[in-house]
């Protein structure tokens, strides 16, 4: 029986005094993968970031259980050091910083791992080799000048390097061609055969045709309203989110 290491439990979230979240109830065993899917404006990017401890959201009321911890008022370092991560949608460009640097210090952060810069990028160049990823990227700065799959690689390697514990992955694959989706794809069945354990948000199928799905999660205005196989998606396609959501 696989270990729940995530669990949330009538959250709700607010912002300038505006409700987002609506008692939103959300349990992950250890090695799923899970899809959570719903129309614009559903509160998905929200519950992405508020998992994250985004500052701009305000808890109401209800908890956020890692590994049995409540980490509702905890900092983002402090949630990524115990195994969080978030991929966003757009990643932002930090002129002036390299990416192998930046990621050797994350790396030491998180990990509490005193290692060197010469051994931390043998340890990136070989998980890069691994995700076919080139190695002249290692040595750009941090997304400057990348386009947006471009972008999105590098978002993978970093979780290759971090292995985070749960990986929130929001509309990574938005704006992505046939090759970048297949990359993703790809990577998320190879570091989930290493442990890692996924929250994927997205509108789209494609992503998630050659990925085993545990559970698909359909959120309506804050909450989650109904969750079940990857026969979900398929009634999704078929008959749109308004025609489902009316008969619950």
């Amino acid at each position: 029986m696989k270990k729940e290491i995530l669990k949330i439990k009538d959250l709700y979230v607010s912002v300038n005094g505006k409700k987002i979240l609506n008692g939103l109830n959300f349990s992950l065993n250890e090695g799923d993968i899970q899809v959570v899917m719903g129309p614009n404006g559903s509160g998905k990017s929200t519950f992405a970031e508020v998992l994250m401890g985004s500052f701009e959201y305000t808890v109401d009321s209800g908890e956020i259980l890692l590994f049995q911890k409540d980490i509702k008022d905890l900092q983002s370092y402090k949630r990524a050091k115990m195994g969080l991560f978030l991929a966003f949608q757009h990643p932002i460009e930090v002129p002036g910083v390299n990416f192998g640097a930046f990621l050797h210090s994350a790396y030491k952060s998180i990990k509490n791992e005193d290692i060197s810069i010469f051994e931390f990028i043998i340890k990136l160049k070989r998980e890069a080799k691994n995700l076919g990823i080139e190695e002249s990227f290692i040595s750009r700065n941090l997304n400057e000048g990348l386009s947006g799959g471009e972008k999105k690689r590098m978002e993978i390697l970093q979780i290759a390097v971090l292995k985070p514990k749960v990986v929130i992955l929001d509309e990574i694959d938005s704006g992505l061609d046939i090759d970048g989706i297949k990359f993703v794809s790809n990577s998320i069945n190879l570091l989930n055969s290493q442990g890692v354990s996924f929250i994927i948000i997205t509108h789209q199928r494609k992503l998630l045709d050659s990925i085993e799905i545990d559970k698909v999660n359909l959120m309506h205005k804050g909450a989650i309203v109904k969750s079940s196989d990857e026969t979900l998606i398929k009634d999704i396609e078929k008959r749109g989110y308004r025609d489902i959501l009316k008969y619950e």
